[in-house]
């Protein structure tokens, strides 16, 4: 069977492309378990619950008898998600396909369904903290830290005030989010530009909700009734605030995920990657506003909580005696898991034949991705300028920016009048643009070793499932038995082959 590689879209991506052992180890906390049930599709939660207390693996056809008429592409999708979660474990390939709830993901969401769970802290008194903030302003606070993130990922000469990251969190952004080579000024890659990109999806999300009548522009709330976002149903009596907050508390998640070399980064300090996962989920099931006692906090747990100060997460204050934590609405919305909408929303960039780019906005965050892969010539006050030139795209492919990421982004974005043209980005613009990548990218190198020869089947497939456990399996010919991993388990492998040969 061949590797499947997980890219990560959301936290629960991110959750989903952990290695089987760390994944089992997670699922000892039955927070963790909630978290992960609450995240997943309708039509998984369905099966979840439904399979809760059945000890024997259920057919795939049992399950299809589950399913309406028109299921069943939604079944797929709920198959696949509580695979790459290892809540289903397959049994019997070779015949009929059945499935299995994890054990220990049964048993610890068992007890929580019955008993309900316990969190390892109870809120600080209000006689001990006396004044707490309130809810609006710990809004404030969430939004002026995490527009102090954005800004500085921008363009740090666009922050209002100095950033007062950790330098563990600046490395995150140098190695995950932005590049800086030399004495050059640091600048977007890859993961950062998809960052910002995401970010403009959900935000345009916003004015939709007034152009379908969904919101009342004179009180800022939404009409009564619900809106499918993904799999999710939001109610729509919120105010238009908190569904930002809902919004934001996604990017945070992201922030993690983009990150590619994070790992590396929670290895030098000691923390594990699960360990971390563990904790923010956890977080997620605090009560927002409440103050929580830091010596309750493991060590690892409280260098995290610095960091996730920094990005609105937490609020830290000291007291006489002790210092507390105050979950903010980002924090508490960790575990939820948004998609794309398939919805239309509201575009601004027109794109000639001719290269030339106009864009409809007045928005500084427009201005500056546009000018991570074209030329801005100059910006009115609700008019951005500009042109698709080959040293401006490659300056964006030099950053990691991909051609069908500017290409996707340009079709996503397009105005109104030319978004339902076919195509809306002409053609002769957007081969060019592949083309020029082309000339630069022509091959990828990955580090990898060929394992061949084995002395018997059962030992390819043990050495199979062990490359596959450790997220290192690249390809593999069943039939010929050979195959080939990632670099970084090939020490792990020789050591298994020893153990198998033994």
């Amino acid at each position: 069977m061949p590797q499947v590689k997980i890219i990560a879209k959301n936290f629960m991506d991110m959750v989903a492309s952990l290695p089987a052992i760390k994944l089992d180890l997670l699922y000892r906390n039955q927070f963790i378990c909630e978290a992960i049930l609450r995240s997943l599709p309708p039509l998984a939660k369905k099966y979840v619950l439904q399979m809760l207390y059945i000890d024997i693996p259920i057919t795939s056809k049992s399950l299809q008898e589950w399913l309406l008429a028109d299921g069943s592409s939604k079944h797929k999708v709920a198959i696949d998600r509580l695979i790459q979660l290892r809540v289903f474990e397959v049994i019997d390939r070779k015949k009929e396909t059945t499935y299995k709830l994890n054990s220990t993901f049964q048993t610890n969401l068992r007890k929580h369904m019955i008993s309900g769970g316990i969190l390892p802290r109870e809120p600080i008194p209000q006689s001990v903290t006396a004044r707490l903030p309130t809810s609006e302003e710990l809004d404030a606070y969430a939004h002026e830290q995490w527009e102090c993130f954005l800004l500085q990922l921008i363009s740090s000469g666009q922050a209002k005030k100095s950033t007062s990251f950790s330098s563990s969190m600046m490395r995150i952004f140098q190695r995950g989010l932005l590049r800086q080579r030399d004495k050059e000024a640091p600048r977007l890659t890859e993961s950062g530009f998809q960052f910002l990109v995401c970010i403009m999806k959900l935000m345009a999300l916003l004015p939709l909700f007034c152009v379908c009548g969904l919101m009342d522009p004179y009180t800022d709330k939404l009409n009564e009734g619900k809106i499918e976002i993904g799999s999710l149903s939001w109610p729509l009596y919120l105010n238009w605030k908190t569904l930002m907050q809902l919004f934001f508390c996604h990017f945070v998640a992201r922030l993690f995920i983009l990150c590619s070399d994070f790992h590396v980064l929670v290895q030098e300090q000691g923390v594990d990657q699960a360990d971390l996962i563990a904790f923010l989920l956890e977080l997620s099931f605090h009560t927002p506003g409440e103050a929580y006692s830091l010596d309750t906090l493991t060590d690892d747990q409280t260098t995290m909580i610095k960091d996730l100060a920094d990005l609105g997460l937490v609020k830290l204050q000291k007291g006489r005696k002790e210092s507390w934590f105050i979950p903010t609405k980002l924090a508490t919305n960790l575990s939820v898991s948004l998609t794309d909408s398939s919805s239309r929303k509201q575009g601004f960039v027109v794109v000639e034949t001719n290269f030339r780019m106009y864009a409809y906005s007045s928005s500084k965050l427009h201005c500056e991705i546009l000018r991570l892969f074209a030329r801005v010539e100059y910006q009115l006050p609700n008019l951005i300028v500009g042109a698709i030139t080959k040293e401006s795209l490659y300056n964006a492919f030099e950053n990691g920016i991909t051609a069908e990421q500017i290409v996707t982004f340009l079709q996503q974005n397009a105005h109104p009048r030319v978004a339902e043209k076919i195509p809306s980005v002409p053609e002769n613009v957007t081969d060019q643009i592949r083309l020029w990548e082309t000339d630069l990218n022509r091959v990828e190198m990955t580090p990898a070793h060929f394992y061949d020869e084995f002395p018997s089947r059962d030992v390819f497939e043990a050495a199979s499932d062990f490359a596959r456990m450790h997220n290192g399996l690249l390809w593999e010919d069943a039939k010929k038995m050979r195959m080939v991993v990632m670099a970084e388990i090939h020490m792990l492998m020789r050591e298994h082959l020893r153990g198998q040969n033994k």
